[in-house]
């Protein structure tokens, strides 16, 4: 689907901060207002002004009350139901970060504003809903909300006619040099993107069939902090990078250069299926002129820690010592090799695995697991 990512602004439209504000739509220029009004403001303050517009009090796809993800591809606050479902489409289909969990940056507050919001987003995405297609409720079945956002943000199908298909963003250089290739291909730019739509949606509707609708029940950041004494593939060291899979999802690594004992310290974030499958990890040595070389893989079954957080949501546990003991009584063994407790008010896991089917190699990280009501 590369090619296809919005914005909502058309190629002859006006620039996101020359745009003004319409029932509830944010621009950059409400939120430039609000730094003139108060003074310089931190990034987490703008996040906070944005997420407060009417519009964006509420989910973009099912309406449901106080939305804390954000899709920047598209520019919308969404609910953490919903987002299992942008998820599902793909980072390349839509990026999804939270607001809460996730450290935001003044140029990703900037997009967020040059998108308009909610609204503005849900004027071009759902234009021309048909009547035997219903925007879901919050309470909808995941089909329901899959199937939706799916035909929303991947197929684009509730486009007015005039719109055929969203172009992706542009610096302005970028621009203007669309603005005139759109005039010069004309009709025959929009009928091939047209083409381009029907054979999408053929892969799509194909693409889930194989996989079936998924409901999530939660997300899992995961932070690969090292790895230690990996094994050597290239001369006398290795160009270590680790991919983690969890059912259908897939997130890979920065490469280290040169060592065998890699520091990563880097943040990944997956949705969690139901039911709940084994988290996979594989480590591979980059390699630029051959194919990369396997360094050794792991499971890690993260049910246990699936099941910590949901008794940590729902109970009066308050401490590792009272959630330790509820899972001793429960029958929840965890591996000696890592621990489950409490963290600041959050339920966390350290694990650190032997590498298997290599000849050595350990890699340490730390699992938490975000309730739904976060």
């Amino acid at each position: 689907m590369e090619g296809r990512n919005p914005p909502h602004q058309l190629a002859d439209g006006p620039k996101p901060c020359s745009r003004k504000k319409v029932s509830g739509r944010t621009t950059r220029m409400d939120a430039d207002d609000h730094v003139n009004q108060q003074g310089r403001v931190g990034t987490a303050e703008r996040l906070d002004h944005l997420l407060n517009q009417p519009a964006n009090k509420f989910c973009a796809d099912c309406g449901a009350p106080d939305p804390k993800w954000v899709s920047m591809t598209f520019g919308v606050f969404i609910c953490i139901k919903c987002s299992g479902a942008h998820r599902s489409l793909g980072v390349h289909i839509s990026k999804v970060v939270s607001v809460k969990l996730d450290e935001w940056t003044d140029e990703q507050v900037d997009v967020l504003a040059d998108s308009g919001g909610n609204a503005a987003v849900n004027m071009v995405y759902e234009a021309s809903i048909p009547e035997n297609n219903m925007k879901p409720k919050q309470d909808c079945s995941s089909e329901e909300r899959s199937d939706f956002i799916r035909r929303k943000y991947e197929l684009q199908q509730f486009l007015s006619t005039s719109q055929v298909s969203c172009p992706p963003r542009h610096s302005d250089k970028q621009h203007r040099h669309h603005h005139h290739s759109v005039s010069r291909h004309g009709l025959g730019h929009s009928f091939r993107n047209s083409w381009r739509r029907k054979e999408n949606e053929h892969k799509a509707v194909k693409q889930k069939i194989e996989m079936g609708m998924v409901e999530f029940i939660g997300l899992i950041k995961i932070n690969v902090i090292r790895g230690t004494n990996l094994a050597v593939r290239d001369v006398m060291s290795s160009d270590p990078y680790v991919i983690i899979n969890l059912g259908h999802q897939s997130m890979k690594t920065k490469v280290i250069r040169s060592t065998l004992n890699p520091v990563w310290n880097e943040r990944l974030m997956l949705s969690i299926p139901d039911p709940v499958p084994l988290l996979k990890l594989q480590v591979y040595d980059k390699d630029t002129f051959s194919t990369d070389d396997r360094m050794g893989e792991a499971e890690i079954n993260i049910q246990p820690l699936v099941a910590a957080a949901k008794a940590y949501e729902t109970s009066t546990i308050t401490d590792t010592a009272e959630l330790n003991k509820w899972m001793a009584k429960d029958g929840i063994w965890v591996p000696r090799d890592s621990s489950i407790s409490i963290i600041d008010g959050k339920v966390k896991q350290v694990v650190t695995v032997r590498l298997q089917n290599v000849e050595r190699g350990h890699l340490e990280m730390e699992l938490e697991c975000v309730p739904l009501t976060q």
